[in-house]
Protein backbone atom coordinates (compact mmCIF):
# COMPACT_ATOMS: atom_id res chain seq x y z
CA UNK A 1 0.00 0.00 0.00
CA UNK A 2 1.19 3.10 -0.81
CA UNK A 3 0.97 5.15 2.42
CA UNK A 4 3.05 6.55 5.07
CA UNK A 5 3.39 6.12 8.70
CA UNK A 6 1.05 8.51 9.74
CA UNK A 7 -1.74 7.23 7.48
CA UNK A 8 -0.96 3.40 8.41
CA UNK A 9 -1.52 4.83 12.61
CA UNK A 10 -4.78 6.44 10.72
CA UNK A 11 -6.10 3.26 9.48
CA UNK A 12 -5.48 0.96 12.43
CA UNK A 13 -7.77 3.40 14.36
CA UNK A 14 -10.28 3.74 11.85
CA UNK A 15 -10.52 0.51 10.44
CA UNK A 16 -8.41 -1.78 12.27
CA UNK A 17 -6.36 -2.19 9.60
CA UNK A 18 -2.26 -2.92 10.46
CA UNK A 19 -1.87 -4.50 6.75
CA UNK A 20 -2.89 -4.88 3.56
CA UNK A 21 -6.59 -6.09 4.02
CA UNK A 22 -8.16 -9.58 2.76
CA UNK A 23 -10.69 -9.99 0.25
CA UNK A 24 -12.00 -6.35 -1.65
CA UNK A 25 -10.62 -2.92 -0.38
CA UNK A 26 -10.30 0.27 -1.71
CA UNK A 27 -7.95 3.00 0.39
CA UNK A 28 -8.03 6.59 -0.54
CA UNK A 29 -5.24 8.61 0.64
CA UNK A 30 -4.98 12.46 0.49
CA UNK A 31 -7.69 12.63 -2.46
CA UNK A 32 -5.91 9.82 -4.06
CA UNK A 33 -6.04 6.03 -4.45
CA UNK A 34 -3.64 4.13 -2.47
CA UNK A 35 -4.60 0.51 -3.04
CA UNK A 36 -7.32 -1.64 -4.28
CA UNK A 37 -8.15 -5.04 -4.49
CA UNK A 38 -11.33 -6.53 -6.29
CA UNK A 39 -12.43 -10.24 -5.67
CA UNK A 40 -14.43 -13.24 -8.23
CA UNK A 41 -17.23 -11.78 -6.08
CA UNK A 42 -16.60 -7.94 -5.49
CA UNK A 43 -16.10 -5.37 -7.71
CA UNK A 44 -14.94 -2.04 -7.44
CA UNK A 45 -14.85 0.39 -10.03
CA UNK A 46 -13.75 3.84 -10.13
CA UNK A 47 -16.60 6.64 -10.82
CA UNK A 48 -15.97 7.76 -14.93
CA UNK A 49 -15.90 11.45 -12.75
CA UNK A 50 -13.33 10.66 -10.88
CA UNK A 51 -15.83 11.69 -7.71
CA UNK A 52 -15.90 8.23 -6.00
CA UNK A 53 -16.88 4.39 -6.66
CA UNK A 54 -18.99 1.42 -7.20
CA UNK A 55 -18.84 -1.33 -5.61
CA UNK A 56 -20.78 -4.16 -6.77
CA UNK A 57 -21.52 -7.79 -4.65
CA UNK A 58 -22.72 -10.68 -6.64
CA UNK A 59 -26.15 -12.23 -5.08
CA UNK A 60 -25.23 -15.19 -2.60
CA UNK A 61 -21.82 -13.78 -1.99
CA UNK A 62 -21.13 -14.52 1.89
CA UNK A 63 -18.79 -14.64 4.40
CA UNK A 64 -16.52 -11.68 2.37
CA UNK A 65 -15.37 -8.32 3.29
CA UNK A 66 -15.26 -4.91 1.92
CA UNK A 67 -12.54 -2.27 3.14
CA UNK A 68 -13.07 1.24 2.02
CA UNK A 69 -11.11 3.80 4.40
CA UNK A 70 -10.08 7.31 3.70
CA UNK A 71 -7.29 8.76 5.76
CA UNK A 72 -5.47 12.14 5.22
CA UNK A 73 -2.80 14.04 6.70
CA UNK A 74 -2.13 17.01 4.40
CA UNK A 75 -3.54 19.96 5.61
CA UNK A 76 -6.18 21.99 4.01
CA UNK A 77 -7.71 19.44 1.73
CA UNK A 78 -10.79 18.95 1.34
CA UNK A 79 -12.80 16.79 -0.76
CA UNK A 80 -16.55 15.01 -1.66
CA UNK A 81 -16.73 11.47 -2.76
CA UNK A 82 -19.64 9.52 -3.82
CA UNK A 83 -19.58 5.84 -3.31
CA UNK A 84 -22.50 3.57 -4.60
CA UNK A 85 -22.65 -0.02 -2.75
CA UNK A 86 -25.14 -2.72 -5.00
CA UNK A 87 -25.85 -5.48 -2.94
CA UNK A 88 -26.96 -8.76 -4.66
CA UNK A 89 -29.69 -10.63 -3.18
CA UNK A 90 -29.06 -13.10 -0.72
CA UNK A 91 -25.58 -12.07 0.05
CA UNK A 92 -24.14 -11.63 3.39
CA UNK A 93 -21.01 -9.25 3.73
CA UNK A 94 -19.04 -6.95 6.25
CA UNK A 95 -18.32 -3.38 4.74
CA UNK A 96 -15.61 -1.07 6.95
CA UNK A 97 -15.92 2.25 5.82
CA UNK A 98 -14.19 4.95 8.10
CA UNK A 99 -12.36 8.24 7.84
CA UNK A 100 -9.15 9.60 9.60
CA UNK A 101 -7.78 13.45 9.59
CA UNK A 102 -4.19 14.26 11.47
CA UNK A 103 -3.86 17.91 11.15
CA UNK A 104 -0.49 19.47 11.68
CA UNK A 105 -1.45 22.61 9.97
CA UNK A 106 -3.10 25.54 10.11
CA UNK A 107 -5.52 25.24 6.98
CA UNK A 108 -8.97 23.28 8.02
CA UNK A 109 -8.90 19.56 6.18
CA UNK A 110 -12.01 18.18 5.46
CA UNK A 111 -14.20 15.20 4.25
CA UNK A 112 -17.19 14.80 3.26
CA UNK A 113 -18.37 11.23 1.99
CA UNK A 114 -21.96 10.35 0.78
CA UNK A 115 -22.78 6.48 0.82
CA UNK A 116 -25.72 5.10 -0.92
CA UNK A 117 -26.37 1.61 -0.35
CA UNK A 118 -28.89 -0.97 -2.27
CA UNK A 119 -29.61 -3.61 -0.28
CA UNK A 120 -31.27 -6.37 -3.15
CA UNK A 121 -33.84 -9.06 -0.91
CA UNK A 122 -32.98 -11.12 1.40
CA UNK A 123 -29.30 -9.73 1.71
CA UNK A 124 -27.65 -8.99 5.14
CA UNK A 125 -24.73 -6.32 5.53
CA UNK A 126 -22.82 -5.09 8.40
CA UNK A 127 -21.44 -1.84 8.14
CA UNK A 128 -19.08 -0.11 10.19
CA UNK A 129 -18.18 3.45 10.03
CA UNK A 130 -15.65 5.06 12.56
CA UNK A 131 -14.25 8.24 12.23
CA UNK A 132 -11.11 9.93 13.91
CA UNK A 133 -9.31 13.10 13.98
CA UNK A 134 -5.77 14.05 15.44
CA UNK A 135 -2.64 16.42 14.63
CA UNK A 136 -1.64 19.19 16.56
CA UNK A 137 -2.37 21.62 14.00
CA UNK A 138 -4.65 24.99 14.81
CA UNK A 139 -6.71 23.80 11.30
CA UNK A 140 -9.59 21.67 12.11
CA UNK A 141 -10.40 18.39 11.51
CA UNK A 142 -13.82 18.14 9.35
CA UNK A 143 -15.99 15.24 8.88
CA UNK A 144 -19.89 15.53 6.59
CA UNK A 145 -20.59 11.56 6.37
CA UNK A 146 -24.08 11.18 4.53
CA UNK A 147 -25.64 7.68 3.61
CA UNK A 148 -28.42 6.29 1.81
CA UNK A 149 -29.96 3.01 2.26
CA UNK A 150 -32.32 1.73 0.30
CA UNK A 151 -33.58 -2.06 1.72
CA UNK A 152 -35.67 -4.64 -0.51
CA UNK A 153 -38.08 -7.05 0.65
CA UNK A 154 -36.63 -9.47 3.96
CA UNK A 155 -33.07 -7.87 4.05
CA UNK A 156 -31.25 -7.19 7.02
CA UNK A 157 -28.79 -4.08 7.65
CA UNK A 158 -26.78 -3.44 10.38
CA UNK A 159 -24.83 0.22 11.13
CA UNK A 160 -22.18 0.93 13.90
CA UNK A 161 -21.25 4.43 13.72
CA UNK A 162 -18.75 5.82 15.98
CA UNK A 163 -16.98 8.80 16.60
CA UNK A 164 -14.89 9.17 19.90
CA UNK A 165 -12.07 11.41 19.09
CA UNK A 166 -10.22 14.26 17.46
CA UNK A 167 -12.83 15.16 14.91
CA UNK A 168 -13.88 19.46 15.56
CA UNK A 169 -16.84 19.09 13.41
CA UNK A 170 -19.22 16.58 11.93
CA UNK A 171 -22.87 16.63 10.35
CA UNK A 172 -23.56 13.00 9.85
CA UNK A 173 -27.26 12.82 7.99
CA UNK A 174 -28.79 9.14 7.32
CA UNK A 175 -31.43 8.20 5.54
CA UNK A 176 -33.00 4.97 5.05
CA UNK A 177 -36.38 3.33 3.17
CA UNK A 178 -37.28 -0.13 3.91
CA UNK A 179 -39.55 -2.74 1.39
CA UNK A 180 -41.46 -5.51 4.24
CA UNK A 181 -40.02 -7.35 6.29
CA UNK A 182 -36.47 -5.62 5.85
CA UNK A 183 -34.87 -4.95 9.28
CA UNK A 184 -32.48 -1.88 10.05
CA UNK A 185 -30.19 -1.58 12.97
CA UNK A 186 -28.17 1.18 13.98
CA UNK A 187 -25.97 1.53 16.98
CA UNK A 188 -24.03 4.89 17.57
CA UNK A 189 -21.33 5.51 19.67
CA UNK A 190 -20.19 9.43 20.12
CA UNK A 191 -18.14 11.45 22.05
CA UNK A 192 -17.25 15.14 21.69
CA UNK A 193 -14.69 17.53 23.99
CA UNK A 194 -13.39 21.39 24.01
CA UNK A 195 -15.42 23.30 21.39
CA UNK A 196 -16.40 20.17 19.33
CA UNK A 197 -19.89 20.07 17.14
CA UNK A 198 -20.97 17.05 16.16
CA UNK A 199 -24.95 16.61 14.51
CA UNK A 200 -26.60 13.00 13.81
CA UNK A 201 -29.76 13.13 11.90
CA UNK A 202 -31.58 9.89 11.24
CA UNK A 203 -34.99 9.10 8.65
CA UNK A 204 -36.17 6.37 8.59
CA UNK A 205 -39.25 5.26 6.44
CA UNK A 206 -41.05 1.88 7.03
CA UNK A 207 -42.32 1.19 4.04
CA UNK A 208 -43.24 -1.98 4.04
CA UNK A 209 -45.19 -4.19 6.18
CA UNK A 210 -43.53 -6.05 8.85
CA UNK A 211 -40.63 -3.78 8.24
CA UNK A 212 -38.74 -2.88 11.40
CA UNK A 213 -36.00 -0.29 12.84
CA UNK A 214 -34.06 0.03 15.80
CA UNK A 215 -31.74 3.34 16.51
CA UNK A 216 -29.99 3.76 19.23
CA UNK A 217 -27.20 6.97 20.43
CA UNK A 218 -24.83 6.62 22.95
CA UNK A 219 -23.33 10.48 23.50
CA UNK A 220 -20.92 11.58 26.05
CA UNK A 221 -20.45 15.58 25.70
CA UNK A 222 -17.41 17.00 27.43
CA UNK A 223 -16.10 20.58 28.17
CA UNK A 224 -17.70 23.18 26.09
CA UNK A 225 -18.90 20.97 23.04
CA UNK A 226 -22.35 20.80 21.58
CA UNK A 227 -24.10 18.02 20.11
CA UNK A 228 -28.01 17.59 18.62
CA UNK A 229 -29.68 14.35 17.89
CA UNK A 230 -32.40 14.86 15.50
CA UNK A 231 -34.19 11.47 14.19
CA UNK A 232 -37.61 10.43 12.91
CA UNK A 233 -38.67 7.01 12.41
CA UNK A 234 -41.70 7.17 9.87
CA UNK A 235 -44.30 4.44 10.16
CA UNK A 236 -46.52 4.35 6.42
CA UNK A 237 -47.55 0.41 6.87
CA UNK A 238 -47.86 -1.97 9.58
CA UNK A 239 -44.14 -1.90 11.21
CA UNK A 240 -42.15 -1.82 14.23
CA UNK A 241 -39.79 1.14 15.18
CA UNK A 242 -37.79 1.73 18.20
CA UNK A 243 -35.67 4.96 18.65
CA UNK A 244 -33.12 5.48 21.90
CA UNK A 245 -30.60 8.39 22.41
CA UNK A 246 -29.20 8.45 25.60
CA UNK A 247 -26.43 10.96 26.61
CA UNK A 248 -23.91 12.05 29.51
CA UNK A 249 -23.54 15.58 29.79
CA UNK A 250 -20.32 17.31 31.63
CA UNK A 251 -18.71 20.22 32.32
CA UNK A 252 -19.87 23.39 30.16
CA UNK A 253 -21.32 21.10 27.33
CA UNK A 254 -24.43 21.11 25.33
CA UNK A 255 -26.96 18.47 24.17
CA UNK A 256 -30.13 18.76 21.98
CA UNK A 257 -32.25 15.89 21.21
CA UNK A 258 -35.51 15.79 18.88
CA UNK A 259 -36.53 12.30 18.52
CA UNK A 260 -40.05 11.97 16.44
CA UNK A 261 -42.06 9.43 15.87
CA UNK A 262 -44.59 9.70 12.76
CA UNK A 263 -47.71 7.03 12.48
CA UNK A 264 -49.44 6.89 8.95
CA UNK A 265 -50.58 3.41 9.60
CA UNK A 266 -53.13 1.87 12.16
CA UNK A 267 -50.76 -1.19 12.76
CA UNK A 268 -48.07 0.95 12.99
CA UNK A 269 -46.04 0.65 16.61
CA UNK A 270 -43.11 3.07 17.20
CA UNK A 271 -41.52 4.03 20.38
CA UNK A 272 -38.74 6.03 21.36
CA UNK A 273 -36.71 7.17 24.06
CA UNK A 274 -34.41 9.57 25.59
CA UNK A 275 -32.03 10.69 28.43
CA UNK A 276 -29.51 13.44 28.97
CA UNK A 277 -28.04 13.98 32.80
CA UNK A 278 -24.45 13.92 34.57
CA UNK A 279 -22.76 11.07 35.52
CA UNK A 280 -24.56 9.64 39.26
CA UNK A 281 -22.38 10.33 42.24
CA UNK A 282 -22.93 6.66 43.89
CA UNK A 283 -21.08 5.45 40.99
CA UNK A 284 -18.16 7.88 41.11
CA UNK A 285 -18.15 7.00 44.76
CA UNK A 286 -18.15 3.22 44.27
CA UNK A 287 -15.70 3.41 41.85
CA UNK A 288 -13.15 6.23 44.21
CA UNK A 289 -13.88 3.63 47.07
CA UNK A 290 -11.86 0.83 45.01
CA UNK A 291 -8.57 3.48 44.50
CA UNK A 292 -9.16 5.35 41.34
CA UNK A 293 -8.70 8.81 41.45
CA UNK A 294 -11.90 11.06 40.40
CA UNK A 295 -11.13 11.45 36.85
CA UNK A 296 -9.97 8.10 36.42
CA UNK A 297 -13.53 6.74 37.76
CA UNK A 298 -14.86 9.09 35.18
CA UNK A 299 -13.01 7.59 32.41
CA UNK A 300 -14.03 4.17 33.35
CA UNK A 301 -17.97 4.79 33.70
CA UNK A 302 -17.37 6.87 30.09
CA UNK A 303 -15.71 3.75 28.25
CA UNK A 304 -18.70 1.22 30.11
CA UNK A 305 -21.13 3.39 28.50
CA UNK A 306 -19.72 3.81 25.48
CA UNK A 307 -19.13 0.39 24.80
Amino acid sequence: MVVDEIQKRILAEVADLHGVPEGAYNIRANGKMASRNTTANIDIISKEDGSGINIRIKPGTVNESVHIPVVLSQSGLKELVYNDFYIGEDSDVVIVAGCGIDNCGAQDSEHDGIHRFYVGKNARVKYVEKHYGSGDGTGKRILNPGTEVYMEQGSYMEMEMVQIKGVDSTDRQTKAELAAGASLVVRERLMTHGDQSAISGYQVYLNGEGASADVVSRAVARDTSYQKFDARIIGNAPCSGHMECDSIIMDQAKILAVPQLEANDVDAALIHEAAIGKIAGDQLIKLMSLGLTEAEAEEQIINGFLK
